[in-house]
């Protein structure tokens, strides 16, 4: 159980949640995913062991993400989630409920930051606040948000992509892409399905992606992975070898579309904050950061430099803790009767 004044802050994402707790660092790392009976609609697992479960259930039991790229997508199971992960950094009594900061992507709409609010106050919060995901991946990863200078951070999720601009504090300009680690791997499984005739899982898709995953095909497109699924002809099974080239042709349209939300927020970068960040360039962080290449290839489509920040998996978990010792300069967290004013690009 942790101490009386725990402050909480929660990477709600929509394949880990991430928990980091003042003092202490990240606690829990555990997939955002509920094992439920359909039948009483009881709580069978959550995290970990319910991940295990995901495709191998049998008919009275469903394993889900209750997110669906970066939000709430099942307001209830949700719920539920964030109090078992609370309960199990903070004790399944607490005598105080903890100060929790949560994360969201960068172009919410009203309605979802209310609904996670409400979760973290219904799981167990004692004052509930949330902060958008790239001044959190920011903070994690150690820039001084504080300043009058430009810096650029690119947050690649499992269900979505932020790119912001920040300056003061604050985010300047801004894209939200509901585009992440999950498109990837859906788009490696149908091209999977479609060349080779194989339909594969998303565990097996996910790990394609890690092992021989390439945003640029160099060296590491001829390496192969063999790979094991259903053939689509007999229906029985079989297998593949699947090249870093073939993932690489295979996710070119999440990749395309990440490309291209970047260029439209330096398009859309007041001058003076556009010079300072092809000065210091562009801090790349999430689960998609590791996606080999993809540092590269940004660098050479958008000539600024990029860098992928120290532990990027837990930047924003780490940031979103810090966050609550950074009210006083934060405009980009969410208090109670009080709006964020900054610019959007298109959603």
């Amino acid at each position: 159980m942790l101490g009386f004044t725990a402050d909480i802050g929660i990477d709600l994402g929509t394949a880990n949640v991430l928990v980091f707790v003042k003092g202490k660092g990240i606690v829990l790392n555990e997939p955002s995913v509920v094992a439920i009976n359909k039948e009483n609609g009881r709580i069978i697992a959550v995290g970990t062991e319910a991940r295990r479960m995901l495709g191998r259930t049998p008919g009275s039991i469903v394993a889900i993400r209750p997110l669906q790229d970066g939000v709430i997508a099942d307001y209830e199971v949700t719920e539920k989630m964030l109090r078992y992960f609370i309960a199990k950094v903070n004790g399944r009594k607490p005598f105080f409920r903890p100060r929790i900061m949560v994360c969201i992507p960068a172009q919410v709409t009203n309605v979802e930051e209310r609904a996670v609010l409400q979760a973290a106050l219904q799981a167990g919060a004692g004052q509930a606040y949330i902060i958008e995901e790239p001044l959190a991946a920011a903070i994690g990863a150690g820039l001084n948000i504080a300043e009058p200078r430009g810096k650029m951070v690119i947050d690649i999720g499992g269900g979505t992509t932020d790119i912001a601009v920040l300056s003061l504090g604050g985010i300047v300009c801004s894209r939200s892409l509901r585009v992440g680690g999950d498109e990837f791997d859906e788009a490696i499984a149908r091209y999977v399905r479609k060349k080779f005739n194989l339909i594969i899982g998303e565990r097996s898709a996910e790990e394609l992606k890690i092992r021989v995953g390439t945003a640029c095909p160099d060296g590491n497109a001829e390496k192969a992975v063999e790979v094991r699924g259903r053939d689509m002809v007999t229906g029985l099974p079989g297998s593949a070898n699947i090249t870093g080239r073939d993932v690489y042709e295979a996710i070119q349209e999440p990749l395309a579309a990440i490309v291209g939300a970047v260029k439209e927020v330096l398009e859309h970068t007041p001058p003076e904050l556009a010079s300072d960040i092809a000065e210091r360039g562009i801090v790349m962080t999430g689960g998609g950061a590791l996606l080999h290449g993809i540092d590269l290839l940004l660098n050479k489509e958008v000539g600024v430099p990029v860098s992928i920040a120290d532990d990027p998996l837990s930047c924003v978990a780490i940031g979103t803790g810090r966050a609550l010792g950074m009210l006083h300069i934060l405009n980009g967290s969410h208090f109670p009767n009080r709006r964020r004013h900054r610019a959007s690009v298109g959603r």
